[in-house]
């Protein structure tokens, strides 16, 4: 049977590609198409077009870039047109696959939506287009299942896939093995994840990089953006002796870690589970922050934050993201750190939380399956 993913940034690359390698086991004739990178292409997925052409951050970036997201839609429907799938997998990026699911189903293509967008921040009102474009909508979240159900929408909770994913890699990756492939000489490493758009890197990596002089004794570790030129990184980084970038090994620089600034997103979740005492770094330009802080409902921007529902990882946003608070705090979650021990146990109840015997991917996999048959 035949398949069309959308994916339109890092993290829906990243479950896109073991949704594909879960659906591919499944069904031994199936053909996947879609727009995603690098790790879904390896995964098996035919990709038409790379996500890195679709990430505009910020109301004000996609106003500008307007022509271009019409452009992609338009460009989009040719491509599932030519390719004729039997069910259309959306992967996050609700911006764009709210829309292309009116459309798909006004096609008769049958819809599954793996991630679920994050309704419940903002937007709460595109709860009728779900329920009404969306055959299957598949969470990730424990909180989104009651969330849906006070809707009337019944959806599939599978549990977080990263879950699995690097449980798997700790047990095949000792420390050893990892500093050894790093060519790491020292112990005493933080790790520094900027995010995965050059927008927002150029914003928050030079904020991140003001705390090097104040730790003199450890290596900085920057973990690139996939397919982002080294040459983008030597601009920011220069001057600076102990820091350094690696590319595609993101997991293998936190699990070796001792501490970590991230940027919101998936990636605050993924140091959690590798039990990275972490420090949450926001800061977007300013007429799309004073728009966001309107229109979103939530108490934290984190994903730790959120699941757990009480402040465990510190969040620095907009103007708090500054020199002397990341100095501040990341006093107090490195070795010996004031807020370690309580971040620690923290830890452990999300991943109580998350715990599942089953393989996200995998139940995912067979939504899909299932779907496309009936």
């Amino acid at each position: 049977m035949k398949y069309y993913f959308i994916a339109g940034e890092a993290s829906g690359d990243l479950h896109g590609s073991n949704l594909a390698k879960a659906l591919l086991e499944k069904d031994k004739d199936a053909a996947i198409q879609g727009w995603g990178g690098d790790l879904m292409q390896t995964a098996g997925v035919t990709i038409t077009k790379h996500y890195k052409e679709l990430a505009f951050m910020g109301f004000a970036e996609v106003v500008k870039n307007i022509r271009t997201i019409f452009k992609n839609f338009k460009l989009c429907k040719e491509d599932i047109t030519q390719f004729k799938p039997y069910t259309i997998v959306l992967i996050d990026y609700p911006g764009f696959n709210l829309r292309m699911a009116k459309w798909a189903k006004e096609q008769g293509y049958k819809v599954v939506y793996y991630i679920s967008p994050q309704i419940w921040a903002w937007k709460e009102s595109r709860i009728h287009s779900i329920k009404k474009y969306v055959d299957e909508m598949i969470v990730i979240l424990p909180f989104e299942k009651d969330f849906y159900k006070k809707h009337h929408y019944e959806v599939h909770y599978v549990g977080h896939p990263l879950l699995n994913l690097i449980n798997d890699f700790k047990n095949k990756h000792s420390r050893e093995l990892v500093m050894a492939e790093l060519g790491l000489k020292t112990e005493k490493i933080i790790a520094l994840l900027p995010g995965s758009r050059k927008q927002e890197i150029s914003i928050k990596l030079p904020i991140m990089l003001s705390a090097v002089k104040h730790f003199p004794s450890y290596q900085f570790i920057v973990a690139k953006a996939p397919g982002t030129d080294e040459s983008f990184y030597k601009e920011i980084i220069s001057g600076y002796e102990n820091v350094s970038t690696i590319e595609n090994k993101t997991y293998q620089l936190l699990s070796v870690a001792e501490a970590a600034l991230v940027t919101s997103g998936t990636a605050t979740l993924e140091t959690a589970l590798f039990k990275v005492p972490e420090i949450i770094c926001y800061k977007g330009g300013n007429i799309s922050y004073q728009l966001a802080k309107r229109l979103i409902k939530i108490k934290y921007i984190g994903l730790v934050n959120l699941i757990l529902d009480r402040p465990l990882v510190q969040e620095l946003i907009q103007k708090e993201l500054n020199e002397k608070n990341i100095l501040e705090e990341l006093n107090t979650i490195v070795l010996g750190g004031s807020k370690r021990t309580t971040i620690m146990k923290g830890y452990e109840d999300l991943q109580n939380i998350l715990q599942s015997t089953e393989n996200a991917s995998i139940l995912a996999a067979e939504i899909v399956y299932e779907t496309t048959l009936s």
